[in-house]
This record gives C-alpha cells, sequence and structure tokens, in this order.
C-alpha cells in the first residue's frame, strides 16, 4: 500500500542522511536521488541515473523517473512508478519475475559496459584520432550517452 502518493522535488548537491518523506531529493551532480520508500516503511530508497539504470526528466515543475521502483530487497517489496511527481501504485511481482529482472539487469550492464570499454580501446589504440574509424567511434560514443 502506497502511503505517499505525490514526492515534491529537492535538488541538492548531496544527499541528506535523514531522508523527509515525501520528498525526492535530487543530485544532478552525482546523478543520483534518493527518497524515503512511499509506502510509509522510512527505507531509504536510491535510483542512479546511468545508462542501465534509471532515467529523470524533469519539465520545469515535476520529476518523473523511469522504470518503476521495485524495492526486491526491502521488507516491504513495494513497487510504484514515479510521474510527474505523482507516486503510482504498481502491482506485485513474484520472485521469478524478480530474479529474471536481475538476471537481464546484470546482462544489460555488462553489455553496455563490455562495448563502452572496448569501443574506448579502439578509439585509444588508433593513431590518428581524426580517422574514419575514431571519428565514427566517438560519433557513436557520443549518441549513446545522449540517448
Amino acid at each position: 500500500m502506497i502511503r505517499h502518493k505525490r514526492l515534491k522535488h529537492r535538488f541538492v548537491e548531496h544527499i541528506p542522511e535523514c531522508l523527509e518523506p515525501g520528498v525526492l531529493y535530487v543530485s544532478m551532480e552525482y546523478a543520483t536521488s534518493a527518497h524515503s520508500c512511499c509506502c510509509g516503511c522510512g527505507e531509504e530508497v536510491v535510483t542512479p541515473f546511468t545508462p542501465t539504470d534509471w532515467k529523470m526528466t524533469y519539465d520545469g515543475e515535476t520529476i518523473s523517473l523511469h522504470p518503476s521502483i521495485g524495492n526486491w530487497m526491502l521488507k516491504c517489496r513495494s513497487h510504484y512508478v514515479i510521474r510527474q511527481g505523482m507516486v503510482i501504485e504498481a502491482g506485485p511481482w513474484s520472485q521469478e519475475q524478480v530474479e529474471a529482472e536481475c538476471r537481464r539487469d546484470r546482462a544489460a550492464k555488462r553489455r553496455f559496459y563490455r562495448s563502452s570499454v572496448q569501443e574506448q580501446k579502439k578509439v585509444e589504440l588508433s593513431p590518428d584520432k581524426t580517422s574514419k574509424t575514431g571519428f565514427w567511434v566517438n560519433i557513436r560514443n557520443w549518441l549513446n550517452r545522449c540517448w
């Protein structure tokens, strides 16, 4: 059961030690956000912004996070979406669904970081950084970071 149905946001440099319920703290400098679990259990929920974790959208007034927040390692096992500051309860997941998502997440991280390291090595090994290979690798890396 979701207790906090709306989150106001605060942009901060550092996430505070004590999280106020109903507040989503966002640190752009550290590319992460944190909040007290919306079910009211008081557990800290951290959502890092990375190519394989969460994405944040700020429309000038509200914040959305994608994908959903699944607190599978917490006792409450709450699951919700934060869309335009509203907390939308999502259905519970079975243990099999949680395990499948963990496998998918690990595979996505392996693919992303292996690919990034391999592309960086190609650029470093290229004697002429302006060669077509280096140029296109840099463009692809830039696009991957932006999208």
